[in-house]
């Protein structure tokens, strides 16, 4: 495994260098949805930072584990990447560091208000459905402006950028539209929005790119790459 991350991030600084990028632009977020807390062990002895969580039962069952307990927040970081339910978003803001798949107002709503009551500015990303695909979470292209100019003036969240999922290719140059679309949004907000409602507002990050196609969202700017079988192996 450890010789697996190592090339995973040397594929990574290669690909941000190759687009004129600082290596250190892009970070590795490991996927590790039905990995053991002996996996993830694994992973963060040998180098790995941040692991991304779907479940939240799952996720909590691993923190509290012995492999993991005893690891501190200086150590690793935990992400929330996959659909966040509403009435779980109190364990949520308890739990991670960033949630990567805030898809609508009550949502956002919801982590304010539980992270105001843990004394907390919860940071967040935009989940965009880019593809209006029927299967998948997120918010359309064309209202991701006015969820963040509705959610901007919370205390307690941070928006931090988006996210995306594109359409599964076997060929990664059929992701290319996408990955542009996000990056051109991105900007777009940069532009119009996070000088009026900043602080709350930055559009650092851009969440994009998994095992297959993580170079290619790399070359659009993509700052938070998930990626999970490249590391751990096919999922059972």
């Amino acid at each position: 495994m450890k010789q697996r991350i190592e090339d995973i991030k040397n594929k990574i600084s290669k690909a941000a260098i190759a687009c004129g990028r600082n290596a250190d632009s892009v970070q590795l977020v490991t996927a590790s949805k039905t990995v053991s807390a002996d996996k993830i062990q694994e992973a963060a002895l040998a180098g790995v930072k941040i692991f991304g969580e779907n479940y939240i039962q799952e996720a909590r069952q691993k923190m509290e584990s012995d492999e993991l307990a005893n690891f501190s927040f200086s150590q690793i970081s935990w992400h929330f990447i996959g659909h966040l339910q509403t009435n779980k978003a109190k364990y949520a803001v308890k739990m991670f560091d960033l949630i990567h798949s805030v898809d609508s107002f009550k949502l956002a709503n919801e982590l304010n208000k539980h992270a105001q009551n843990n004394f907390k500015v919860q940071n967040i990303l935009i989940q965009v459905n880019i593809a209006k695909e029927a299967t998948k979470s997120g918010i359309y292209e064309e209202e991701v402006e006015a969820l963040i100019r509705k959610i901007g003036h919370f205390k307690n969240i941070s928006v931090k950028g988006l996210m995306i999922i594109p359409p599964f290719y076997n060929d990664p140059d059929k992701a290319r539209p996408y990955f542009k679309a996000v990056c051109d949004l991105r900007n777009h907000i940069n532009e119009t929005i996070t000088t009026e409602i900043a602080p709350n507002v930055s559009m650092d990050e851009l969440s994009m790119g998994m095992s297959g196609d993580f170079e290619t969202a790399i070359e659009y700017g993509a700052t938070l790459v998930r990626i999970g079988t490249s590391v751990f192996g096919k999922r059972d």
